[in-house]
């Protein structure tokens, strides 16, 4: 895939879910997608029904605010994303209570494709920095 076909996925992934949106955060999926939240409680799953389940609780947890692309990386069929984003947790994250808290992290996102779709994300969130903003 070219760099461009790639962000055009990733872009629409990352816009749904900022949005609020667990089936468009999904949409763009192949149908066996490896979805790893590095340290989330239920490991690496995989397809779109496991990832949707992923999103649903994400979007009662935190409200996205803003997210800003600090770098990007591109490699045959796959590319990595740095963002800072910053929003309101309003459930709990890292197991910890949001109780409305804004909080601002730095979060790396491994996107791989196939046949055109995204076959796998792998994310990584500075969780040091959330718990100290949610316990602080």
């Amino acid at each position: 895939m070219t760099p461009e076909e790639m962000e055009k996925l990733v872009a629409d992934h990352l816009r749904a879910e900022g949005a609020g949106d667990p089936d468009g955060a999904v949409a763009n999926y192949i149908h066996d997608i490896e979805h790893d939240v590095v340290g989330y409680p239920t490991g690496p799953v995989t397809g779109i029904p496991a990832a949707l389940n992923f999103y649903r609780q994400l979007v009662q947890d935190f409200r996205t605010d803003d997210e800003q692309r600090l770098h990007t990386y591109y490699a045959d069929n796959a590319c990595v994303i740095e963002n800072s984003m910053t929003g309101v947790v309003t459930g709990q994250m890292l197991g910890i209570p949001g109780n409305g808290k804004r909080i601002s992290f730095r979060i790396l996102h491994v996107f791989e494709f196939r046949d055109g779709r995204i076959s796998r994300e792998n994310v990584w969130s500075d969780s040091a920095a959330i718990a100290a903003q949610l316990t602080g």
